[in-house]
């Protein structure tokens, strides 16, 4: 099998208050490139939406650019920025750091499948 497809043609977009999200889903592989404004905040910008108090998706990511803080529910906390990866698992949040607009790849394919829609 070969399936190939184009962030220039997503799937699908999701916006959501000072960021969106374009999706592509492939057999075995949803593909998300997300991106967040200066002030954006997962607990302001995305619960009301998802109707939890911290994100429940798990994430496997990559910063492209910008800076983004992660806090865990259990008080783990990082600080993540251009080139690194990540795997952050469900009950965390998230918020851009600086005034520079923070892009991820997400590989984990939750995030392109549930991030941003009611009930995540």
């Amino acid at each position: 099998m070969l399936e190939v497809k184009t962030l220039d043609k997503p799937d699908e977009r999701r916006d959501f208050p000072r960021g969106h999200l374009e999706a592509v889903h492939l057999s075995g592989l949803d593909f998300a490139v997300a991106t967040f404004e200066p002030g954006w905040r997962w607990s302001e910008s995305v619960a009301p939406i998802a109707g939890t108090e911290t994100c429940q998706v798990h994430h496997n990511g990559y910063v492209v650019q910008g800076r983004m803080h992660l806090h865990m529910d259990d008080g783990g906390e990082s600080e993540v920025g251009p080139g690194d990866v990540f795997v952050c698992t469900p009950g965390h949040d998230a918020w851009v750091v600086g005034d520079e607009q923070v892009v991820v790849y997400d590989f984990a394919g939750a995030m392109a499948r549930d991030y941003a829609k009611a009930g995540d």
